[in-house]
């Protein structure tokens, strides 16, 4: 098997809950608890789940703008967490991020050539004439002219906004690029305009992708694979097609149960989630899903499920409904 441009083992972000008059820790939110996955060169993950499932804590992790607890991210074969200041700068030309405002993530204060042309500035990738050029080229490549290097960001439209954000992350020709809810913000009709953008952009440049979204029609479009989490854990995984089709996980089930018909005449069932998302500082024993699930046996509260492969690269952790097994517990025993 060859390696992975990425690979993610056992990731953990614990946040601290400090309180009393000497702040001392109280509690822990337990933000992402224990995410595995590998992403090929030239792959597109789609990241699914509820707000506070640790979508975005987890992108920030593999790009390593928070520490983690605990676990390791693999780039190119590298433990980032072994890389020092210098070394990690240099990794970085080859992971990008792209945000889900538009506005906030642009510098007020900057013109967009400013913005776009940073990146070549921090890395001593080029300056003067030669850097106004390339960042010029940049942003007639995202569809904007070159006349708007000397504007500033309040003067752009929120798509123009995203494209001036998409030109900044494509600056160093990166390997990865994390998008963060990267049409959210945006109105359907240039939705699309920035969907289409960033595929052709991907073929361009052999581009990997991690869209973490919300949209689980924008995920279905422009992924491989989808990996769905609940309160800090990945629950399924499977290639796109494969997953829509046949989700193995109650908790997906759900999910896709959502997505609206655009046909007023049919009439889709909905599989509405009872009870409310339990809190991420004192998650639920054994599965995490099991307080909303109608499937749930006596073992889902006792006993956490394994995260296995259920045949064909389909990832779940439902023994009741996907098969697999419950793990062991800390004595040795098992359900």
């Amino acid at each position: 098997m060859s390696q992975p441009l990425l690979e993610v083992n056992r990731l953990k972000k614990h946040f601290p809950i400090k309180g009393g008059f000497f702040q001392k820790t109280v509690g822990r939110v337990h933000a992402v608890d224990g995410v595995s996955f590998r992403l090929e060169t030239g792959e597109t993950i789609g990241l699914v789940g509820e707000s506070g499932c640790g979508k975005s804590t987890t992108g920030r992790l593999i790009l390593r703008l928070i520490k983690p607890t605990s676990g390791e991210v693999r780039f190119n074969g590298q433990d980032l967490s072994r890389l020092d200041r210098r070394r990690m700068k240099a990794v970085r030309r080859d992971m990008q991020l792209i945000f889900q405002d538009p506005f906030a993530s642009l510098n007020p204060r900057l013109t967009v050539g400013g913005i776009v042309g940073e990146a070549f500035k921090i890395h001593g990738v080029a300056s003067g004439t030669e850097l106004e050029d390339r960042t010029a080229a940049l942003l007639k490549r995202v569809g904007l002219h070159a006349d708007h290097l000397r504007r500033y960001p309040h003067e752009f439209s929120g798509g123009q906004r995203q494209r001036i954000g998409i030109a900044r992350a494509l600056a160093l020709n990166p390997k990865l690029i994390i998008a963060d809810e990267p049409v959210s913000a945006l109105d359907v009709s240039i939705q699309a305009q920035v969907i289409n953008l960033l595929q052709d952009l991907k073929h361009e440049f052999q581009l990997s992708y991690i869209i973490i979204a919300h949209d689980l029609s924008v995920v279905e479009y422009m992924s491989d694979r989808v990996a769905v989490m609940y309160l800090g854990k990945m629950v399924e995984m499977a290639p796109g097609a494969e997953l829509y089709r046949q989700p193995k996980h109650p908790y997906t089930e759900a999910l896709l149960s959502a997505i609206p018909i655009p046909n007023p005449r049919l009439e889709k069932k909905r599989r509405i989630l009872q009870g409310d998302v339990p809190s991420p500082i004192n998650p639920p024993s054994g599965c995490r899903f099991h307080t909303r699930c109608i499937y749930r046996k006596p073992e889902c509260q006792r006993f956490e499920p394994e995260f296995a492969d259920t045949g064909g690269g389909h990832y779940a952790a439902c023994p009741v409904r996907a098969g697999g097994r419950f793990m062991e517990t800390p004595d040795g025993g098992s359900a």
